[in-house]
């Protein structure tokens, strides 16, 4: 991996030390009550099922689960559940605007929509096939579970919660993962090679409840998303790109359990 020798928009390192403290102090608070405890929780989850007796890809593990008995109250909380990942994502835009930096530093105007939509579909292309193809051969060599999209009774608005539960997804790890963080990171002066591994690291350890293969092809999804941002400073592509492969994911996997072979 190259160095960057010229990033979009660049910020200057902070180094007031009490800034810099702040900062830290921030970041550890924003990943403990987010998308840092959902990694370590994800580790957990990988540990306890490498100690069970059966392989892994003879384990399962499904993403959008029923929540509830009664019909409508599970709907509502499939709501809250896309509503929360909406209130992470706010919460480190919020944190940023704070400090002084507009949503329009890291990509999230609305002056290039046509291109950030051509941008993001292209993206979900170069992501998604490839990725099908590492999970399915992860899968057969055993490194990863039998991961299910979507375990949800066959209800009128099950296709509304999953692509909400996506679009929820895309937003606060594309937000959180990717803005807030490297802007963090570049502003306590670490290098743009190393904010960029150290966000690809953290958004692979959150899927590693699904196996070896989950971490790894996140990591890979990270460090490409991480380097198209660093390099157009256009967040808005990154969050259509997500949310069109959890869309497909979510959706086409439960319109298509039981009808596809291939499929675990």
């Amino acid at each position: 991996m190259t160095s960057i020798t010229r990033s979009v928009n660049p910020l200057p390192p902070v180094t007031d030390p009490r800034e810099r403290r702040a900062i830290v102090t921030e970041l550890v608070i924003v990943f403990a009550v987010t998308l840092g405890m959902s990694g370590l929780r994800s580790l957990l989850s990988l540990v306890d099922s490498l100690l069970r007796p059966e392989p892994l890809n003879k384990q399962a593990v499904a993403l959008n689960v029923p929540q509830a008995t009664i019909d409508f109250i599970d709907l509502l909380k499939q709501l809250l559940s896309a509503a929360q990942l909406v209130a992470w994502g706010a919460l480190g835009l919020y944190l940023l605007w704070r400090a002084g930096i507009r949503l329009a530093a890291i990509g999230l105007d609305r002056d290039r929509v046509r291109r950030d939509l051509l941008t993001g579909a292209g993206l979900a292309a170069l992501i998604g096939i490839p990725g099908l193809v590492l999970y399915l051969v992860a899968y057969r060599l055993g490194a990863s579970l039998a991961v299910l999209p979507s375990t949800l009774d066959d209800t009128w608005w099950r296709p509304i919660a999953l692509t909400l539960s996506a679009a929820g997804n895309a937003w606060a790890e594309e937000v959180l993962v990717v803005g807030y963080l490297i802007t963090r990171l570049r502003q306590l002066g670490l290098r743009e090679n190393s904010s960029l591994l150290t966000a690809a690291v953290l958004r692979g350890s959150y899927h590693f409840y699904q196996g070896f293969g989950g971490f790894l092809g996140n990591l890979v999804m990270g460090l490409i998303f991480g380097r198209v941002w660093q390099r157009t400073n256009r967040l808005w592509p990154l969050v259509i790109a997500h949310t069109l492969l959890d869309v497909v994911a979510f959706v086409g996997y439960s319109v298509l359990r039981g009808k596809v072979s291939w499929l675990p």
